[in-house]
């Protein structure tokens, strides 16, 4: 009888270990965020700090934009000139890495994260 016993031990523990395999799996993807702050200055040189900001979607800068975007994050960022993360004229920012746009030049609105 003994050897039952440690069959569905076994059996029991193999079960257990897979479901919370597939728990962690499923759930990975829920809720990661770009560890550390996005820093942007306003045309107005107001200072705003969004602290590890979500790794999906699109993120809208303040309304009137940035001049200058510094990445703190772990993950490399794109900035876009609307407020809908679309069209041309983006700049890729790496990790630590700081944007000042060029006189004259639209501000940014938004922005993805890499990943």
């Amino acid at each position: 009888m003994p050897v039952i016993d440690h069959r569905r031990r076994r059996l029991g523990i193999a079960a257990g270990t897979a479901l919370l395999t597939l728990t962690v799996a499923g759930c990975s993807g829920l809720g990661r965020t770009a560890v550390g702050p996005v820093i942007y200055t306003t045309e107005r040189d107001a200072v705003i700090l969004l602290n590890s900001p979500a790794v999906k979607g699109c993120h809208r800068l303040a309304p009137a934009g940035a001049k200058e975007v510094s990445n703190e994050t772990l993950i490399d960022i794109i900035l876009y000139p609307t407020p809908n993360c679309t069209g041309p004229g983006t700049t890729y920012v790496a990790t630590t890495f700081t944007d000042v746009n060029a006189p004259g030049a639209p501000p940014w609105r938004s922005f993805t994260t890499v990943h």
